[in-house]
């Protein structure tokens, strides 16, 4: 029996979520590959792999998938890795490149202009390079690790989900757990813990339940110690201080799907199908926390 395939993010807003994957025993019960979000929407839907963090976004488009419940990379407030970039400002901006590493921030983007910062924009996909993007373009769109980068005092920057809370009042979510349906098998209920049937020998581990084994290790990553750990690790490839990568993971980034974020989520899905730029959102399908065994 193969192991579970899992298609994770190479950004630092998700260092806390793998973190049992990574320092933990987790890691020892999945294969793992790291990738940019469009990317792991793509492997996801190919079937290439069983579990990614996808785009919020990528729900709308791949069918039969299932979310894994309470975790998500959200914010509550400024988020500052979800930036439009100009050297003019947003009045005089006619042209904007985006980020080929995204769907859901695209997405995002297209709704704010429609909704309420004024239409007839052009966009146009670009790789994720500043200079390019404004050599060509009169703003871009850039998200991940390469915002956290830029230096705003440079330009004008609006952060797109301080821009989405301000009009609407909700959190945005930018990103969830979810799992293929066809790796979901054997819903049982005489269990309170599900199985998972994995190439491996660790009974305890095959017990766990799977919706468990990712909230666990979110949590397990927010640990301030932890944080330190990742804090550390993470500034000298972001060129960022300590502090600024933990007040990042600690008070821009919002880890949970809870119910308010659910609600910014549904409206997201309903401007962005009004506006045509995604196609209308099934309805959330949420993997048990308790009772699912996987092949």
């Amino acid at each position: 029996m193969r192991r579970l395939r899992i298609s994770a993010i190479s950004y630092l807003n998700t260092a806390p979520l793998m973190w049992d994957f990574v320092h933990g025993k987790a890691g020892h019960d999945f294969d793992i590959s790291y990738t940019l979000p469009s990317d792991c929407a793509r492997a996801l839907e190919a079937g290439t792999a069983d579990i990614g963090i996808i785009p919020a976004a990528a729900y709308t488009q791949i069918p039969g998938l299932l979310v894994l419940p309470d975790v998500a990379i959200a914010s509550r407030k400024p988020v500052r890795s979800i930036l439009l970039v100009s050297r003019v400002p947003l009045e005089k901006v006619r042209t904007v490149a985006l980020d080929t590493s995204s769907m859901t921030s695209v997405a995002l983007t297209k709704v704010l202009f429609e909704k309420w910062l004024g239409g007839g924009r052009t966009f146009t996909a670009m790789p994720p390079d500043i200079d390019q993007m404004l050599a060509h373009h009169d703003a871009g769109l850039l998200i991940g690790d390469p915002a956290l980068q830029i230096a705003r005092s440079q330009y004008f920057t609006l952060d797109l989900a301080e821009e989405w809370i301000r009009y609407t009042g909700k959190p945005f979510v930018f990103a969830f757990w979810a799992v293929r349906q066809d790796a979901v098998q054997d819903i049982q209920c005489r269990d309170s813990r599900p199985r998972l049937s994995a190439s491996r020998s660790d009974a305890s581990a095959r017990s766990q339940d799977l919706a468990a084994i990712f909230q666990q290790s979110r949590d397990h990553g927010l640990e301030p110690g932890n944080l330190d750990q990742i804090a550390t690790e993470w500034s000298s490839r972001l060129n960022l201080t300590e502090s600024d990568v933990r007040s990042y993971l600690t008070e821009n980034i919002y880890y949970h799907l809870d119910a308010f974020c659910r609600e910014g989520l549904q409206l997201f899905y309903r401007y962005a199908s009004e506006i045509g730029v995604l196609p209308a959102a099934p309805e959330l399908c949420f993997l048990p926390a308790a009772n699912a065994a996987l092949v």
